[in-house]
């Protein structure tokens, strides 16, 4: 089981952090990434972390200011959220791939509910 917490709302350029918390199964040998959604259209790839942290990738759309860790010891993602614009504004989902990578949206094997954030004045 996989759990967001960490949305809400928040103003243009504001910072929130956003964290996974994995339950029922160890995901430290999982790729783990994060995924957003707007109501109406596609679930979009945000970014993405390797098993051992080695490596990360990110949407052109959030480089250089949103950064995906992870803590294994703790059974925990995170997606730390720098200077948000109101096109950040979604639904922001957890997900785990057990090939260690993350291989898109339709090779990830366990989901979370989702936590939403809000950007507005």
């Amino acid at each position: 089981q996989l759990v967001e917490s960490g949305g809400g709302l928040v103003q243009p350029g504001g910072s929130l952090r956003l964290s996974c918390a994995a339950s029922g199964r160890t995901f430290s040998n999982y790729g783990m990434g994060w995924f957003r959604q707007v109501s109406g259209k596609e679930r979009e790839f945000v970014a993405s972390i390797t098993w051992s942290g080695g490596s990360t990738d990110y949407a052109d759309s959030v480089k250089g200011r949103f950064t995906i860790s992870r803590d294994n010891a703790k059974n925990t993602v995170y997606l730390q959220m720098n200077s948000l614009k109101p096109e950040d504004t979604a639904v922001y989902y957890c997900a785990a791939d057990i090939s260690g990578t993350v291989r898109g949206i339709s090779g990830m094997d366990y989901w979370g509910k989702g936590t939403q954030v809000t950007v507005s004045s």
